[in-house]
């Protein structure tokens, strides 16, 4: 029997989705919750992850003075313009030792259109495991659990697995 090319590419999406729920249910991927922290972004917008549950939200700790966290930064635009339609969430975190003038300057330099926030204390970073390292991503799913922690900059590939699959439960 023949089927269509969309039917088999549709078939070939709907299998790969389940297969990576079911590795990632049963691989022992964390399911740490995320920590519920408020958070007030440069325009003056406060936030809480309890707010956002949900929705797919990536968190991602950075600073202007971290090349990686610099270059990845386009891509990250690039993953919130694809992905937001569907129900994606980002909120950058800078760290403590960013001057807020550094970042405010960033944001607005490149336009960044997801919230930036600012981590005057460190508290937020203390809340994730105390981050140190940057860039450092989150990726919470919609329970909230914390399902992926990028220590460096992401592996987009997989990060974009990953996301096509949360978005579509």
């Amino acid at each position: 029997m023949r089927f269509p090319g969309s039917f088999l590419s549709l078939l070939s999406r709907l299998l790969s989705t389940l297969f990576l729920i079911l590795f990632f249910t049963l691989s022992g991927c964390s399911k740490q919750t995320a920590p519920d922290v408020n958070f007030t972004d440069l325009k003056g917008n406060s936030s809480s992850l309890t707010q956002l549950k949900g929705k797919v939200v990536l968190v991602n700790f950075w600073s202007t003075s971290c090349r990686t966290c610099v270059t990845e930064m386009p891509e990250l635009v690039k993953t919130y313009e694809k992905f937001h339609p569907q129900g994606l969430e980002l909120v950058a975190i800078a760290m403590s030792y960013d001057p807020p003038n550094y970042v405010l300057n960033f944001t607005q330099s490149n336009q960044l259109p997801f919230p930036v926030a600012l981590d005057l204390g460190g508290k937020l970073a203390h809340s994730f495991d105390d981050v140190k390292l940057t860039p450092t991503t989150f990726l919470i799913n919609k329970q909230g659990n914390i399902i992926k922690k990028f220590v460096g900059k992401p592996d987009f590939v997989k990060l974009y697995q990953l996301l096509d699959a949360e978005l579509s439960l």
